[in-house]
C-alpha cells in the first residue's frame, strides 16, 4: 500500500487537473450560452448539425477525459510532465478562446482560424502524453475527433452565413 503522503498527493493531482479543465469548461459556456438563443439559433446550419442537447453531453464528458488524461500524464511522469501539461495548457486556453471567438463575438471566420489553432495543439497534446501514458493519450482521441467535426461544422457555416462571417473573411471558399 503506498504512503499516505503519495495518497493525498494523487487526489491533490486528480482534483488540480478537474479543477483546471472544469474552470475552462465554465469560461466557454459563459460565452457560449450568451449566443445560443439569439445568433447562433439564427445561423443557417447544415441537416447534420448536432442538437444542443448533443452538443452539452458530448463536452461534458470530453472535459472528463481531458481532465483525467492530464491527471495520468502528470501521475506517470511528475517533474518531467511540465512540457507536456503545459501544451495541455496551451490547448486548454485555446478551447475557451474558441468560445470567445465564435459565440462570444459571434465571428465564424475568427473560430475557423481558431478550431485549427486547437486541433494543433489538442494533436500535440495527445502526441505529449504518448510517451508517458498510453491511456493519457487515448482518452484524447475522441477530444480530437470531436474538434474535426465542430471544426467542419464551423467551416460550414462560414460558408452557408457570408453576411455573418465577421474577421478572416479572407478565408478562402
Amino acid at each position: 500500500m503506498p504512503p499516505v503522503e503519495d495518497v493525498v498527493l494523487q487526489v491533490i493531482g486528480l482534483v488540480v487537473s478537474f479543477a483546471a479543465t472544469f474552470a475552462v469548461a465554465a469560461i466557454g459556456s459563459r460565452f457560449t450560452f450568451k449566443s445560443l438563443q439569439t445568433w447562433y439559433v439564427a445561423l443557417r446550419k447544415p441537416s447534420w448539425t448536432p442538437s444542443g442537447r448533443v452538443i452539452g453531453t458530448v463536452w461534458s464528458v470530453l472535459y472528463v477525459l481531458m481532465a483525467l488524461a492530464a491527471w495520468l500524464a502528470w501521475r506517470e511522469t511528475g517533474p518531467d510532465a511540465l512540457v507536456p501539461l503545459a501544451v495541455f495548457g496551451v490547448q486548454l486556453v485555446l478551447n475557451a478562446g474558441w468560445s470567445f471567438v465564435f459565440f462570444g463575438r459571434q465571428n465564424l471566420g475568427g473560430g475557423l482560424v481558431e478550431i485549427v489553432a486547437l486541433w494543433i495543439a489538442v494533436l500535440a497534446t495527445t502526441l505529449l502524453f504518448l510517451p508517458a501514458s498510453l491511456l493519457a493519450a487515448l482518452l484524447l482521441v475522441p477530444y480530437l475527433a470531436w474538434v474535426v467535426i465542430a471544426g467542419n461544422l464551423n467551416r460550414i457555416l462560414w460558408r452557408m452565413n457570408p453576411q455573418k462571417r465577421g474577421a478572416a473573411s479572407w478565408l478562402a471558399e
